[in-house]
């Protein structure tokens, strides 16, 4: 069957949703722009294990972050409340930490923050995140004057390609993926952009005008289906 509409997602997508697409004669080709790796080095190490002794408020908005810290503690138990970002994060925390230890979860880093500010009892959070983390949760703690402490686990890394294809849509979940993409690659007007969220949407505007249509909520498997729902 030939696909009418040729999508490029800028992140691995799983078998199922790559097939649900093509039941709507919908190609998606996956290429990642971004790889993530774990900081492993002795700092973080003993400022994580640190972490692990305190009964304290911990923040996640990555699931990459999740994965760096349950690594570093291997089943050690933890006496933490954690607020995270998205659903796939939220499953990693149930995951490694148990379903016991989440305080609260929202669909955006500013909503995050907003949540644990609503909290008056916490006056100091632990924040576990990637080199490249964007601002707005942090800046909005310490407006509140919730002190942020920020132990990097992950490490994000751009990987540049060329794309001779001309694209119908792209779907980007992060705006370290916009920024690599636009190294090498410019659009045409008719390409729709969709972003998995408005930090990732503003990103896309500092390159291109074209169109971009944000997913209502986190999650690649969202931003997929509300692809597939536009072009059909």
């Amino acid at each position: 069957m030939q696909s009418n509409i040729q999508i490029l997602c800028t992140r691995p997508l799983s078998k199922t949703l790559v097939e649900e697409a093509l039941l709507e004669s919908i190609c998606i080709d996956e290429i990642s722009f971004i790889e993530t790796a774990p900081i492993q080095n002795i700092e973080v190490q003993q400022e994580v294990e640190q972490a692990a002794l305190q009964i304290t408020t911990v923040v996640f908005t990555s699931m990459n972050a999740v994965e760096a810290v349950a690594d570093y503690l291997d089943g050690q138990a933890v006496d933490w409340a954690i607020y995270c970002m998205g659903t796939t994060t939220n499953q990693l925390v149930k995951k490694y930490f148990g379903e016991q230890q989440l305080a609260g979860i929202a669909n955006s880093a500013a909503e995050l923050a907003e949540l644990i500010a609503e909290d008056q009892m916490i006056d100091e959070v632990i924040f576990f995140c990637g080199d490249q983390r964007r601002d707005e949760l942090p800046d909005i703690l310490q407006k509140k004057n919730i002190d942020v402490t920020e132990i990097n686990v992950y490490q994000t890394i751009a990987v540049t390609h060329i794309i001779d294809k001309v694209y119908n849509g792209i779907l980007f979940f992060s705006p370290s993926a916009v920024e690599s993409f636009f190294i090498k690659n410019k659009l045409p007007d008719t390409t729709i952009l969709f972003a998995i969220g408005s930090t990732t949407a503003n990103e896309i505007k500092k390159y291109s005008s074209n169109k971009i249509i944000i997913s209502n909520q986190p999650g690649k498997e969202n931003l997929v289906r509300k692809m597939i729902e536009y072009f059909t």
